[in-house]
């Protein structure tokens, strides 16, 4: 390919606007679905209204949620279409209206269940993407965007919160629900881990499954303290026999070997047995009952939560959680073998990227979870009040609004992170395209972390080489490359299994009888 040529593919990429792509993609995709997978994780509001006796139980349904485009209430009560351009000039918010569809029950499943108000009603303000769908500018062709004082030149990608420009930096993170396995030094020892990040609907649970100096596995897990017998676990979670064990962790006669040892120092060698144990490390000190109860809700809540399936028996999902903490024990003895190569944490099939729609997915769960709390506490209130319960006065929209507009106006997000969003560079238009396509990484700037500042042979194509800062963000804050397209993730995974296991692709989890499976036709 000569450099003409070149020219002309890179003056045709470019030329279609494509450089803020991935921010326009992932936030319209969590408007068009992610707003409203987060509402139906909550489905309803719990209230304490009915513990009385001879009270009627009372709750909130959640329905749809739709956002319409950006407007601005005057001074005389009416509302207007909002520019971005006005919205800088004014020093406003470009945030578009929420609505949601809310049903106040009453009744429980003794009583007959009616409907006391149900209507649509309008929950706070969300801030909306300059370029995006719900943009008021959106399609606009060059001279009108002339006439409104809107730059055709500009490439969108950020918002504007009170005046200024803010961009949500694209984040580095390690990939949740993938098995790592690498070498730790512990004690003075070496011995091999095997963690995964298990996330499901904004919770993150690190688990760990680690061989001791002794060759016993040891599991560790949130609100566990310590590390628990991994045999125990397993049979806490319903594989009970030898045998099946064993074989769930490999045929190997290797590992086999390592896996009887295990058995040996197993203390208990029943379910029931098992997740007595469990209840006297969880809740030591509390009666029998309370042992057993908070030691199932642990292994249910805690455990591998990405494991959790709607409409699946819960007995199930305990074997699939067994069965996950075998391959996570496979891959420690195989690390000990040295029949696997450690994992590389900086490898970028290890990574995943949060772009603007995934972090403000984050944002509104939060949001909508502190509107949920206030709703309840207005509803309880009116009711002892004895006043009239209707949705209309029971939500109180600046609540919502307050916790999206301000963690973008700051940079301060969800989980402790600072410096999420960052007023844009406008020093010249390069300085803007820059911004756009900038991430970050988690990591403390404070520390060495050589490997992880290092040029890694997978960020070819994906990562500029060149462009870094100076000083401690050097290797840390990073920027596309130049035609790099940025995949979003897959919307229904299960499709995704099933297209690939008719391509005849085998060992795929969740896909039973692969290999009965016919490829496809070219």
């Amino acid at each position: 390919m000569n450099i003409q040529d070149r020219r002309e593919i890179s003056r045709e990429y470019f030329s279609r606007e494509r450089l803020a792509e991935h921010h326009f993609r992932s936030f319209n995709a969590f408007l068009d679905r992610g707003m409203q997978r987060v509402v139906d994780e909550k489905e309803t509001i719990e209230t304490d209204i009915g513990d009385k006796e001879g009270e009627e139980p009372v709750y909130v349904e959640l329905g749809d949620v739709r956002v319409v485009t950006p407007r601005v209430r005057e001074a005389d009560g009416s509302e207007e279409l909002l520019y971005p351009q006005e919205a800088r000039l004014r020093n406003i918010t470009y945030a578009a209206p929420v609505f949601m569809e809310m049903a106040i029950i009453k009744g429980g499943e003794e009583e007959e269940e009616r409907v006391v108000d149900q209507t649509e009603t309008k929950i706070g303000r969300m801030p909306i993407m300059v370029g995006s769908n719900k943009c008021n500018i959106a399609g606009f062709t060059k001279e009108e965007l002339i006439d409104i004082g809107e730059d055709p030149a500009d490439p969108g990608g950020y918002f504007i919160v009170n005046g200024s420009e803010r961009v949500l930096m694209t984040s580095e993170d390690l990939a949740p629900n993938k098995i790592l396995a690498e070498t730790d030094t512990k004690y003075g020892d070496t011995i091999e881990v095997a963690k995964t990040f298990s996330q499901r609907r904004g919770y993150r649970a690190l688990v760990l499954v680690e061989r001791t100096r002794d060759g016993l596995l040891e599991v560790s897990f949130p609100s566990v303290s310590g590390s628990i017998n991994f045999v125990t676990l397993i049979r806490a979670l319903g594989l009970e026999s030898d045998e099946e064990i064993v074989h769930r962790v490999s045929e190997d006669p290797e590992i086999v070997k390592f896996m009887l040892e295990n058995l040996e120092a197993a203390e208990v060698q029943t379910t029931e047995g098992a997740i007595e144990e469990l209840g006297k490390r969880v809740a030591s000190g509390q009666g029998k009952n309370y042992q057993l109860k908070r030691a199932n809700y642990v292994i249910d809540r805690y455990l591998l939560p990405h494991l959790h399936e709607d409409g699946v028996e819960e007995e199930d999902v305990r074997i699939n959680k067994a069965y996950y903490l075998c391959r996570m024990a496979e891959a420690c003895f195989e690390l000990a073998l040295e029949r696997r190569d450690a994992d590389d944490k900086d490898h970028y099939a290890n990574k995943r990227l949060k772009v603007s729609g995934d972090l403000m997915k984050d944002l509104f769960r939060t949001a909508l979870n502190k509107l949920a709390r206030d709703v309840k506490y207005q509803l309880e209130r009116a009711n002892m009040r004895n006043r009239q319960l209707s949705v209309s006065t029971v939500v109180r929209s600046d609540v919502l609004t307050e916790r999206l507009e301000h963690p973008i106006a700051t940079g301060n997000w969800v989980g402790g992170r600072s410096g999420v969003s960052q007023l844009v560079d406008r020093t010249n238009y390069m300085g803007v395209l820059s911004h756009l396509r900038r991430l970050r990484s988690p990591l403390s700037r404070s520390q060495p972390h050589f490997e992880a500042r290092d040029l890694h042979a997978t960020q070819w194509g994906r990562i500029g080489p060149s462009e870094t800062p100076e000083g401690p963000n050097c290797g840390l804050v990073k920027n596309f490359a130049q035609a790099m397209e940025l995949s979003q993730n897959v919307e229904d995974e299960q499709e995704l299994k099933q297209e690939l296991a008719a391509m005849g692709v085998s060992g795929i989890p969740g896909i039973e009888s692969i290999d009965q499976q016919q490829p496809a036709d070219d």
